[in-house]
């Protein structure tokens, strides 16, 4: 299989229609060796226009997700990112090589030791992981500029939005399947947010997510 023609054929036919035009965004995808973070009987389908199946009944985004998600962070090189959900570690490579300073957290611990592997050997070594529940007890040494979730939520957890700096950004999908809604949270100061709601989709339920509880803006 040819990965150099087929992770092109991705982005100019499935990610750039998709209304991805950032041409850095592009550019990332399109170098960015999304088969290496697939399971290895996936691989091939690496760049299909489907959710790819993980361990631990998780799974990883449609490429066209992941563009309108790089996107819509318009992440800047002095910025630091605090992704909640490693899984596969491709979303994690592509935020470190766009921002300064990456924590990535998530409830598996073989998630995070792969990703930390996989990083390393493309020489990505501004990315920090740790395991665990953010929904129960872990929680962040300090806040950052964007708060990335790459899980569902029903709502979003009020503390959730404590763990970004003011003018800071927050992608997440809130919702019901099959219907949920992209979202991106602006914190305007310590009490306002805007909300942009980006597109549609359906996206696996963060772990005990179920349990959040409600915020009302």
């Amino acid at each position: 299989m040819n990965f150099e023609q087929a992770r092109f054929n991705m982005v100019e036919q499935q990610v750039r229609p998709w209304e991805v035009l950032d041409e850095r965004v592009l550019e990332l995808l399109e170098t960015t060796h999304r088969e290496d973070f697939v399971p290895v009987r996936y691989r091939k389908m690496a760049f299909s226009d489907m959710a790819l199946p993980l361990d631990h009944d998780q799974s990883m985004m449609k490429p066209v997700v992941e563009g309108r998600l790089l996107q819509s962070l318009e992440l800047q090189p002095d910025e630091t990112v605090l992704e909640i959900g490693t899984g596969s570690g491709f979303i994690t490579a592509c935020l470190a090589q766009m921002a300064k300073q990456v924590v990535s957290v998530d409830i598996h611990e073989q998630f995070s030791r792969e990703a930390e592997a996989k990083l390393k050997e493309k020489d990505i070594h501004n990315v920090e992981f740790e395991t665990g529940d953010v929904m129960t007890s872990w929680q962040p040494e300090q806040a950052h500029d964007v708060l990335v979730v790459t899980g569902s939520v029903q709502d979003i957890p009020d503390h959730f939005l404590g763990w970004v700096n003011p003018r800071g950004r927050v992608f997440v999908v809130c919702g019901e399947s099959p219907a949920m809604e992209a979202k991106l949270l602006t914190k305007l100061n310590a009490t306002e947010w805007r909300e942009e709601s980006l597109f549609e989709t359906d996206l696996a339920r963060l772990i005990n997510a179920e349990k959040a509880p409600e915020f009302e803006f």
